[in-house]
C-alpha cells in the first residue's frame, strides 16, 4: 500500500512536467526542416474581343486570350515562401506556349520588415505600378509597352516596409534582359524603388494614400553599352479614387552597331473613379512615348478610356477604347490598328 501511495503522489508531478514539455516539443517538431509546406494553387486569365475601328478594308475583329497565369505558392515554417508562375504567351504564328515568369524563394527572418528573394523575381517598379493601376488586363504599363522595363528577371533582391507602409522600398540585382530573353552574359543591372506616403487615405494597402515614388536603374546590356532608367511618380489612392502621374528618362547605348536611340522620355497619367453605390468604375489613361528626345517624328500618344464592372470578387468586365496618335504620318499598318474597341474579362481563382 505504501508503494501505491508513493506512485499516486508521483503521478501529478510527472503530469506537471511532461505535459508542458509536450506543448513545446510538438510545435518544434512541426517546424523541423522536413515539415510539409502549405501549398496553394491559383490562376488568372483574361479573355478579349477586339474590333479595329480604323481597319476599314478588313474590319478586323477577333476573340483572344491575352493573359493566362498558373500560380503555385508554398509557405514553410521559419519565414520561407516560394512561388512558381507559368505564363501563357503567343508565338509569331499565333500558337500558344508556356514559360516560367516567376520562380523564386523568399525569406523573411523573424519579425524583420525585410524580405530576401532569389530566382526569377518581380522587378521593383512594374509590380508596384500595376498594383496601383489595377487594370493590367487592359494592356502593359507605358514603360513596359515601350520595352524599357520588364516585370520579372533572373536575380536577387530585397524589399521591405516600415511604419505600416509609410515607407516601402525594393532593390534588386538582375541579369537585365527580362524573364523572356534568357540569362544574357556576365553583365548585370541594379535597380531600386522607394515610395513615401505623405498622407493617409481610406485605402490602407501598400500603394494607398498620397505618395511620392522614385525608381532608378543602371546596368550594361548583353554585348556591352549602358542602360539607364530614372522615374518619378506622384500618386493618390483611396477607396473611391486613384490618380497618378509619372515622368521617366531613359538612356540606351550599345557598343556597335547602334540599334536604338540613346535618349528617351516617357510620360504617363491615369485615373480610376469608382462610382458610388455601384460596382462600376471609370478608367482613363494617357501615355506619351518619345523614343529619341528632340526627334520631331517619333512621338506616340496613347489614350485609353473605359468602363469596368465587378460582377464578382473574382470576375471583372472592362469595355474600353484604345487609340494611338503618331507624330509622323502613320504607315498603313499603323493606321489600321491605331484605334480599337475592346471588351475584356478577367477571372482569378
Amino acid at each position: 500500500m505504501a508503494s501505491l501511495r508513493k506512485e499516486s503522489d508521483i503521478a501529478p508531478v510527472i503530469r506537471r512536467i511532461v505535459c508542458p514539455a509536450l506543448l513545446w516539443v510538438i510545435p518544434l517538431a512541426a517546424q523541423s526542416p522536413g515539415a510539409a509546406p502549405r501549398v496553394s494553387v491559383g490562376g488568372l486569365f483574361v479573355t478579349r474581343y477586339l474590333y479595329q475601328l480604323t481597319d476599314t478594308a478588313n474590319h478586323l475583329n477577333a476573340f483572344d486570350i491575352t493573359r493566362a497565369y498558373i500560380n503555385v505558392t508554398g509557405t514553410l515554417p521559419g519565414g520561407l515562401r516560394t512561388r512558381v508562375t507559368m505564363d501563357l504567351f503567343t508565338n509569331t504564328d499565333s500558337s500558344r506556349s508556356y514559360r516560367i515568369k516567376f520562380a523564386y524563394a523568399a525569406y523573411t527572418p523573424g519579425k524583420t520588415p525585410v524580405t530576401f528573394k532569389l530566382g526569377i523575381i518581380q522587378t521593383p517598379w512594374l509590380d508596384w505600378e500595376e498594383a496601383l493601376w489595377e487594370y493590367r488586363m487592359q494592356g502593359p504599363m507605358a514603360m513596359d509597352r515601350a520595352t524599357y522595363l520588364s516585370s520579372s528577371d533572373f536575380g536577387a533582391g530585397l524589399d521591405g516596409m516600415w511604419e505600416r507602409e509609410k515607407v516601402n522600398a525594393e532593390i534588386a540585382l538582375v541579369n537585365g534582359e527580362g524573364y523572356n530573353k534568357g540569362v544574357g552574359d556576365q553583365r548585370k543591372d541594379v535597380m531600386g524603388r522607394a515610395s513615401l506616403r505623405l498622407r493617409e487615405t481610406s485605402d490602407s494597402t501598400r500603394v494607398g494614400g498620397l505618395r511620392v515614388s522614385v525608381y532608378g536603374q543602371y546596368g550594361k546590356p548583353t554585348g556591352g553599352g549602358e542602360r539607364e532608367r530614372s522615374l518619378v511618380m506622384v500618386s493618390y489612392k483611396s477607396k473611391r479614387l486613384t490618380a497618378a502621374a509619372e515622368a521617366a528618362i531613359t538612356r540606351d547605348t550599345v557598343t556597335a552597331p547602334v540599334s536604338r536611340p540613346a535618349n528617351g522620355h516617357v510620360y504617363s497619367a491615369f485615373a480610376v473613379y469608382h462610382i458610388p453605390r455601384s460596382k462600376a468604375a471609370i478608367i482613363g489613361r494617357v501615355d506619351v512615348t518619345h523614343a529619341q528626345a528632340g526627334n520631331t517624328a517619333d512621338r506616340q500618344t496613347r489614350a485609353i478610356l473605359g468602363l469596368s464592372y465587378q460582377v464578382h470578387p473574382n470576375w471583372r468586365l472592362l469595355a474600353d477604347w484604345d487609340c494611338v496618335g503618331y507624330q509622323a504620318t502613320p504607315t498603313p499598318a499603323q493606321e489600321a490598328t491605331r484605334s480599337q474597341a475592346l471588351f475584356q474579362t478577367m477571372f482569378t481563382f
